[in-house]
């Protein structure tokens, strides 16, 4: 299996994954799979599997699925999955318009879209993967800040009509204006940090919004003056640029994000499958076993932090139901 942890470093994700075999054509959530068995070379019947598969969503999470896809090409090479980032939100949106077979999510799925895929006729199963600690950053060169309580992120990141600088913050550091890096308005994780955070409130309105997180990144490593926050695999992948920021003198790492003590910007991350695809083609299927029997050592692989072994052994159960 390859070094995923090492490959994150050296390059994230781009602006979509396509792996696999058989074509170009990506808009596969239409194209049912095939099993025929096969004799591996030590002589033991395998099944091999041939189809497409389509995904969308989260950037959070796309970390895990391209390790988890490519590593599947190696298995299933005749599979085609092909896998968008277009944000927890926009993945919804393809998902409820039946363009593809699963969503990728850095939150819950909102009444409002189950209301959407209910009225689509489209049935699903949520199925949790890793966690994730939201993580706020600064500039490498940013020797005044250290630590942030919940109250100051409010003032920090809240739109009042003023123009935020970090003195407004703390008298203590420099009357310089703040340069604000979120992700945008389809990720899950600006949703999570709008309702954990800012309670509803309007985002600052200065800030550069990107569904890439990779354009956040870049972002605060070019200003001194800059704050941003993502998923922590990409803190993780660029620590050497970036300087992570305590909150309530809590540092977001493995162990606080799974102990909890890393609150309240711990969070589990998703996927959420069509019924009638694990049902019906047996490429999807196939993929989604995959992935909940890898997700917790490809997840731990980028940068994140696995379940207990129980939640995958759940969610192995909940899709086997469905066959």
């Amino acid at each position: 299996m390859k070094n995923w942890k090492y490959l994150l470093m050296a390059s994230m994700v781009g602006s979509a994954l396509t792996l696999g075999a058989c074509g170009n054509d990506s808009s596969t959530s239409k194209t049912e799979g095939t099993a025929t068995e096969g004799t591996s070379t030590e002589g033991t019947k395998e099944v091999a599997i041939e189809g497409k598969v389509a995904g969308d969503g989260s950037s959070t999470v796309a970390p895990i699925m391209e390790a988890i896809v490519e590593e599947y090409a190696g298995v299933q090479n005749k599979v085609q999955v092909t896998v968008g980032v277009s944000g927890t939100g926009g993945g919804f949106e393809k998902f409820i318009a039946g363009s593809t077979d699963f969503s990728n999510a850095s939150r819950p799925v909102k009444d409002e879209e189950k209301e959407k895929l209910a009225a689509a006729g489209i049935d699903f199963t949520e199925f949790k993967i890793a966690y994730d600690g939201i993580s706020l950053v600064v500039n490498k060169d940013n020797d005044w800040i250290d630590s942030l309580t919940m109250e100051d992120l409010q003032k920090m990141w809240t739109e009042d009509g003023t123009k935020k600088k970090w003195s407004d913050i703390n008298p203590k550091w420099p009357n310089e204006e703040i340069v604000f890096y979120s992700p945008g308005t389809d990720s899950g994780t600006y949703d999570y940090f709008d309702e954990v955070v800012l309670k509803k409130a309007d985002l600052v309105k200065a800030a550069t919004l990107s569904e890439d997180d990779n354009v956040l990144v870049q972002g605060v490593q070019g200003d001194k003056n800059a704050i941003g926050f993502f998923g922590y695999a990409y803190y993780l992948a660029n620590k050497d640029t970036l300087k992570v920021v305590k909150v309530g003198g809590v540092e977001p790492s493995s162990a606080t994000i799974e102990s909890g003590e890393y609150a309240p910007l711990s969070r589990p991350l998703f996927v959420y499958a069509k019924n009638s695809a694990l049902k019906d083609n047996a490429a999807a299927f196939d993929f989604m076993k995959y992935t909940l029997e890898n997700a917790a050592e490809m997840s731990e692989a980028v940068g994140y932090v696995k379940l207990p072994d129980a939640d995958y052994k759940n969610g192995l159960a909940d899709l086997e139901a469905l066959k």
